[in-house]
């Protein structure tokens, strides 16, 4: 646990997320991601150099099976807050079950319930639980399916909320390192009970795989020849050089 305390104290000293005085709500699905990150986050305010309060939200979609006892347990554990936020998304996406795409349509809806959630509990920053395989992950999709050079931020300001932010101190930490620590604590976490997502696993299964699948499925190709290609595509971010860029966008105009 240390090591990766290590690096999610390194990622938010290096991206200044965690300030002094800070209330920083963590996300809490249910799955590995982001109950590791709230475990992390607890044990990392021993060892910060500046005071900051923890606050786990779940939203809870209103779907049948979901069982969030084990989460509001290892929050006491902790000593971290728990709030649980019922709606009727699940009910709302399942009328909508034709959508192209319902998951991203649930995402956008959880968001937005989460940051009304957050508003009420004081919270000036939340916590998720993307990682640097979901970081480069999205540089090669935004190039192959988007035609565009974008990536996840380590931090970013809330368009629509004034004062609140966005932070993933897991930004620096890989996926298998994640998983490898779970196991090696045997910790468990709850599976979604959404029927779309089970759909949606029983065609990765037939071999129609998810994009973001896809580019895990090539970078590990790519990785068979080239031990750093993870690396490689993460620092291509930072080595922009307009110099040989046909166009790019800031602010909203185009150069």
């Amino acid at each position: 646990m240390q090591n990766l305390m290590g690096r999610i104290r390194r990622c938010a000293e290096d991206y200044n997320m965690i300030c002094a005085g800070d209330k920083i709500a963590v996300g809490v699905s249910g799955g590995k991601d982001s109950l590791s990150l709230l475990y992390l986050l607890a044990a990392l305010r021993r060892y910060y150099p500046v005071p900051y309060e923890l606050q786990a939200v779940t939203i809870d979609r209103g779907l049948p099976g979901m069982d969030f006892s084990p989460v509001a347990e290892l929050c006491a554990k902790l000593d971290v807050p728990y709030q649980i936020k019922k709606t009727e998304i699940g009910p709302i996406i399942f009328e909508y079950r034709h959508e192209k795409n319902p998951c991203s349509m649930c995402a956008k809806m959880r968001r937005g319930a989460l940051n009304d959630v957050l508003l009420e509990l004081g919270c000036n920053k939340i916590a998720l639980g993307h990682h640097f395989d979901d970081v480069i992950e999205t540089i090669l999709m935004s190039m192959v399916y988007g035609g565009q050079i974008q990536t996840m931020m380590p931090k970013l300001h809330s368009r629509n909320y004034a004062g609140m932010e966005l932070i993933r101190p897991l930004y620096m930490v890989k996926e298998a390192d994640i998983i490898r620590w779970v196991e090696q604590n045997d910790l468990h976490f709850i599976r979604c009970a959404c029927r779309f997502t089970e759909s949606y696993e029983g065609l990765e299964k037939k071999g129609e795989v998810s994009k973001r699948q896809e580019m895990k499925e090539l970078i590990a190709k790519f990785r068979a020849t080239n031990p750093n290609i993870e690396n490689n595509i993460f620092k291509s971010v930072y080595n922009v050089n307009l110099r040989t860029v046909i166009q790019y966008e800031y602010k909203g105009k185009k150069y």
